[in-house]
């Protein structure tokens, strides 16, 4: 099969073209350094003819509120309108667990524009809402670093290795579609301040982390479970353990 990945240099989209390759099908990264751009719509079309599947891992450049949720719905309106003319049969997104259960992070109510503005496509499509990634821990600690401490809230959280995030979108990609959402997390439930605290110890950073109810997370309060996968969620087996000890 013909599968466009749109942002497929990155971190995911990298690792998903390279696993539908050793399968044998044509898998083509799409980003702005090979002439498409999904908010402007330059070369959308043109990269999508012939294609049976389109892939979109692709991220906004900037999570302020306003940029953030202009262009996810620019760039998905322009590639659920190619998709169609060019009469693509299968949609694959990957979002994140609990978009629609944080209003208050501008970040993810632009990931449910996301999802609404697919689901109202007309097309065949699968959605993954993945938990936050492992490779992420470091860029969560700088962010939240206040006076040289790291201040975290308590809430749940169910990290996943971006490996096994590339290999669940490179299969769903390669056969049939969900037709909804698709959950999927790590193996093991997390505090968000001690996952992180975890992370530091082992690589030697001495920075304190805080358990601060009043901090926030994308713009917004973590109370309880919000970023733990429901129940039937499929989750993949790379603990964090096994990821420190892999030397990330």
């Amino acid at each position: 099969m013909r599968i466009v990945v749109i942002g497929g240099t990155g971190l995911i989209g990298s690792q998903v073209v390279k696993r539908l390759g050793e399968h044998g099908h044509d898998a083509v990264p799409a980003s702005p350094n090979s002439g498409v751009n999904t908010v402007t719509g330059e070369g959308v079309k043109e990269v999508l003819q012939g294609a049976d599947v389109l892939v979109d891992v692709s991220n906004s450049p900037s999570f302020a509120d306003d940029d953030v949720m202009n262009f996810f719905t620019a760039a998905t309106t322009n590639l659920t309108e190619a998709a169609r003319e060019a009469g693509v049969g299968h949609y694959v997104a990957l979002s994140i667990v609990g978009t629609d259960e944080l209003p208050d992070s501008g970040y993810l109510r632009a990931k449910v524009a996301q999802e609404r503005l697919i689901r109202e496509s007309g097309l065949t499509y699968s959605i993954i809402r993945a938990t936050q990634f492992f490779e992420f821990a470091g860029a969560i600690a700088n962010s939240a670093t206040v006076d040289g401490e790291v201040h975290l809230p308590h809430g749940g959280v169910q990290p996943i290795a971006a490996s096994d995030v590339a290999a669940v979108v490179a299969r769903t990609a390669a056969t049939e579609p969900v037709g909804g959402v698709l959950e999927i997390g790590g193996p093991e439930e997390l505090t968000m301040d001690g996952w992180i605290r975890t992370v530091l110890e082992q690589r030697g950073d001495e920075r304190k982390v805080v358990s601060d109810p009043r901090a926030k997370y994308f713009g917004t309060l973590l109370t309880g479970k919000q970023l733990v996968p429901n129940a039937g969620a499929q989750l993949q087996p790379t603990s964090l353990q096994d990821w420190l000890a892999a030397g990330n």
